[in-house]
Parts: structure tokens; sequence; C-alpha cells
């Protein structure tokens, strides 16, 4: 401490950012400063800190510090940073699918609707983002049955001579194979927008004036598909609540916390009514509420290509210019990041906190029902670590080809999907469940340090067997006082077992947990995770071997022609369904080689 201290005597009141790390050279975390002699003795002074900020403070033994020409430069490297080494005290957005919109590709004649997980400056139209897939694709379903836009989310529709299912369901105005009327194919497209941008109300209004209309003029038949429509939409309009009186989008943004847990809530406001609400948790940040909010927005609008109108926060932010400057050079115009502090404004700040307030006492209720769990598990093992963290790992093959393995990882009773590991099984030339068990632990387990973090229970799928090979991986690595070990096998119903078995070392018989079968079905769900996972990747490697094989073996095709049919035509199956023609039409390809492709296609 003493050696910090000095060091600090030494730093430029300048501004910057600074790094902490442990005595492992691991980077803690990363923060920013107006005057980085200031903040970083902060750390160090006398004053009473927070319980985090101790433990971080006790686990420092060095830092640096990067001088930079201005605050804002500092909070953008400050960001780079972050997202670079991903520091534990500080917070960290995952890059994950959690951004579900609707995708209205208007640079197509015939324009459709799609769900979309990343948002892409390609001149389309994105709507939302939803609170999860399921509302997503609620919304998509009520549309096509309401607007009936094409589902072929090709640019160029396929040439058919018959309406495809979508079209006899009546749910498709079947533009690929009839005469669709482009005015009015694209007054559903504006219908479309409309709706999705929440502004049903004119909506209905302008389907109810060509309903009368229709009626008028004796088009009776018009007129009762638009009741139709209206009838939908009113339905929908009828749970829609305007929360605002513009049309203004925003965003609003708030946290709460527990002992553990920093818990950030978006709230989204379309057009004035609510869209949804997603939530964002994290864990040992040290950091401000202020602070926090304003890293999540760095991160947040990084990845996401749509950013609203205004943004509203749940503190005063210290460097909101810098932000607002930052999102305008994404944006292309001034977004408003606002601290509302009276009215409807301060009252979608109240709604969004409610919102966050029971997401974060279903996580801490959750949180502890896990721990709970966790410590039933460790008495019923009877191991000393209690389980933090558990590994399991499974093989699968297909008749002795592609073999491959898989690692899931449960940290707090929870997957951990960021750590999972895929392996594919290099040293094993004939079908051995055991080898491939051996090559994998040993891959694992046998770097030194670089193996580390161990798990607390190592679990591995099948029976006395695999635990026999696990154990001797691990005593051969002189690891068998790192992690407890256990297998997990089914259930043999020829012998009329009726549960799964947990096999420990040194103990012929399955544990037997008695009333606690929660722990058992535990013990599955990480096991059938670790099978989905393997399943999944041993699938995608057998499709990829097996698109290669048939493509390579055709004389003329090489990698970038395969890349180039498979782009155009999107599937094996649908190559092998195209015209010589259709083939032929493309660059590159003549007509030789376009039979040649098809003959090869079909006999195989």
């Amino acid at each position: 401490m003493e050696s910090l201290k000095e060091k600090i005597s030494s730093v430029s009141s300048s501004p910057g950012v600074y790094i902490f790390k442990d005595d492992c050279n691991s980077i803690l975390y990363i923060g920013k400063a107006k005057n980085l002699k200031k903040r970083i003795s902060s750390y160090f002074s006398n004053k009473e800190l927070d319980l985090k900020t101790s433990v971080l403070v006790k686990k420092i033994s060095n830092f640096e510090t990067i001088i930079t020409s201005s605050e804002k430069e500092a909070l953008l490297l400050e960001a780079s940073l972050i997202r670079k080494h991903k520091p534990r005290y500080n917070i960290v957005l995952k890059d994950d699918k959690r951004h579900i919109s609707l995708r209205l590709d208007i640079q197509n004649p015939f324009p459709s609707l799609s769900i979309a997980r990343k948002i892409v400056n390609d001149k389309a139209q994105y709507f939302g983002p939803y609170p999860s897939a399921y509302s997503a694709k609620q919304t998509l379903k009520l549309i096509n049955k309401t607007f009936k836009l094409k589902k072929c989310s090709k640019k160029e529709l396929p040439k058919r001579s018959r309406p495809c299912l979508n079209h006899q369901m009546g749910i498709c105005l079947g533009p690929c194979c009839n005469e669709v009327d482009q005015n009015e194919y694209n007054n559903n497209v504006k219908e479309v927008v409309l709706f999705l941008k929440n502004r049903t109300s004119d909506l209905v209004k302008k389907i109810e004036t060509e309903m009368y209309e229709a009626s008028e003029s004796l088009d009776f038949e018009k007129a009762a598909k638009l009741r139709d429509k209206l009838l939908s939409l009113k339905n929908t309009l009828e749970k829609q609540v305007a929360v605002t009186t513009d049309f203004t989008d925003r965003d609003v943004i708030v946290i709460e916390k527990s002992e553990n847990i920093s818990l950030v809530t978006v709230l989204y406001v379309r057009s004035g009514f609510i869209s949804g609400t997603q939530h964002f948790s994290f864990y040992d940040s040290i950091q401000t509420d202020s602070e926090i909010i304003e890293s999540f927005i760095r991160q947040y609008y990084e990845k996401n290509f749509f950013i609203p109108d205004e943004i509203f926060v749940q503190y005063e932010l210290e460097n909101k210019n810098i932000l607002i400057e930052w999102l305008k050079a994404i944006k292309g115009k001034k977004i408003e990041v606002l601290w509302p502090q009276r009215g409807e404004k301060l009252r979608l700040i109240e709604i969004a906190s409610q919102n966050a307030k029971i997401e974060l006492k279903n996580k801490i209720d959750s949180s502890i029902k896990d721990t709970n769990i966790l410590e039933r598990l460790q008495k019923k093992l009877k191991i000393n670590k209690f389980p933090q963290r558990i590994e399991c790992f499974d093989n699968s093959n297909l008749s002795g080809t592609e073999p491959v393995a898989s690692m899931v990882v449960f940290e707090n009773g929870k997957p951990n999907k960021a750590l999972y590991r895929k392996y594919k099984i290099n040293n094993v030339n004939i079908q051995n469940d055991y080898a491939y068990m051996e090559e994998v632990l040993k891959r694992r387990y046998g770097k030194g340090e670089k193996s580390k973090p161990f798990p607390d229970i190592l679990m591995v799928d099948g029976g006395k067997g695999h635990l026999n090979i696990a154990l001797s991986v691990i005593n051969e690595l002189k690891l068998e006082n790192e992690f407890y070990i256990i297998s997990i096998a089914k259930k043999d119903e020829q012998k009329n077992e009726t549960q799964d078995k947990i096999y420990k070392p040194m103990m012929s018989n399955p544990v037997m947990f008695g009333r606690e079968t929660d722990l058992l079905f535990f013990l599955q769900r990480i096991r059938d995770e670790a099978h989905r996972f393997v399943i999944s990747f041993q699938r995608d490697r057998r499709k990829k071997t097996s698109i290669t094989s048939i493509l390579d073996s055709i004389p003329g095709i090489g990698e970038n022609r395969k890349k180039f049919l498979l782009r155009h035509f999107g599937s094996i199956k649908r190559i092998r369904e195209a015209t010589i023609e259709e083939i032929c039409s493309l660059p590159g390809i003549n007509e030789i080689l376009a039979k040649a492709i098809k003959e090869i296609l079909i006999d195989s």
C-alpha cells in the first residue's frame, strides 16, 4: 500500500484513464477521471469506503494511467478498454441477442416484414425493440393476418406456377404468382408502418373512411375485408395504454440495487405508448448509480443502431454533454438526455422504477432459492467447498464419425453460456467414448495456471467407467485436491430403475437422494444442457461436412463459386430444386457447369 501511495505522488492531474491490477497483473477495474491524481488518491485516503470498493482496494497491487487531451477522449477510451478487457468490477454489457426488432425491407418493390436480432444500417426500417421473441412473433402474426404482406424474404420473388400455402390461407396477397396492384400493396405497407409506430388510432380512422367509401360504392366484398381488419385493430387498440400526449420515441433508463446486484431497466416508449421493458443485471460493480447509467448508455447504444429522440435518466449525469455529442455522432441528429423532475415525464421514471423493483425482487428470490439448492447439494455430496461453479462434459458422435465434446458451466445455479466450450476430438481414430473423455479433460485441465478457474464440481455424463476415467486424468494432472468429481448415468429401465444415478468416487452404489429429488433434477438439468449443446455442435459439424463434400466434388466449383451458390439459393436443397436456366443465369456459371451441378446434386 505504501508503494502505491508513493506512486500516486507522481501521477498527473490531467484528465485520463486509470487501470487497477492485482498481483497476477489481471485488470480489476478501469475508470476515467477529470483529475487522475485526485481520483486515484480517493481510493487510498483514510475516508471510509463502501464494502465492495474496500474489497477492490485490498486486491490492488499496481495501477497504470493513460493521459488524454480531454474528458471526452477519456470517456471514449474508458469505454473501449472496458469492452476489450471486461474487468470484474466494471459493468460490462454482454453482446447477446436480446435486441429483437421487426425489420421492414422498404428497398424491395414488395416489402416484407421479418424478425431481426441485430439492427444494422441497411436502409430498412426497424421497429421495436420487443421485450421477447414471443411478443415480436405475436405482433408479426397479427400483421400477417391483418395486412397480408408477402412472406418470402428474398428480394427477387420466386417464380411460382401456383400460390403458396400462405396465400391459400388468406394471409398473403401472393405477388409471386398473382397480378398484385402495386398501389394496393404499398397502401398495406403504409398501414403496417402506422401500426408499428403505435399510430393505431390514426390507422383505424383511415380504414373506417375506406370501409364507408367501399360500402357507398356497393363494393361490399372490399367493405367486409376492411371491416374484419378494423375489428382486429380495435382489439389491439383496447390493449394499448397511452402514457404521453405526443408521439415522441423515448427510452427511460433507471437503476435499482441490492447488496450484490445492480439492475438497469430500460422502458421503451414508442409514439406515446409503452412497448415493453428490458432488464440488465450486473454484479460486483463499484460504480455509483449515475456512473453505471452513463456506462450503460455508452455500451447499449453503441450496439443498438436505433436511438430514440429522447433518453430519460433517473439521475443527473456528470458527463451528459459529452454523451449527447457522442449519441449525435451515431444518430446523425441531436438526442436529448433528460433528467425529469415533474409531470408526465417524471411519471415515466416512476413506471420504469416500479418495473425494476419487481424484477430485482424476483432475481433476489431466485438467487436465494439457487443458494439453498447448492447448500443442500454440498451437504448431500459431503464436499468441503460451496459448489458455486459446476462444469459438465458430454461426448457425441455419429457411428464413430465427427466425434465432438462439450463443456457447459453453471455458476451460482445458473448457466453461464459465455463460458461454454466446444471440442473437436483430434487424437482418437476409433470409436471410444472413454478416450474422447480423456482427451477433452486433459485439454481443459492440463494447461497449468491457464486452466484456472477450476470448478468446484466436475460432472461427467456416463457411469462408473466415465467417473474412473475422469479420476485417472485428474490424478495424473495432480489436481485431485482442486475440485470434486461425480458422474451422472441414465436409469436402466430393464432393471426397473426409476431415476438417474449420481456416482461418487470410492462408492459402488449411487447417491440416494430420498425426498430431495430436486437436487437430482438440478444435476439432470445441467447434464441435459451439456447434451443439448454437444448435439447441436455435432449436427452443425455434420451439416458443414455434408455441404462441403457435395459441392467440392463438382469439377469447376471452387470456394468462391460454392459460397456464391449457397448465398444466392440459401441451401443445397434449393440449388437442387432450381432449373438449369436459373443456375446458369448466375455470373461465372455456364450451361455445361449448371448441368454438372444438377446431375451431381440430383444423384446425391
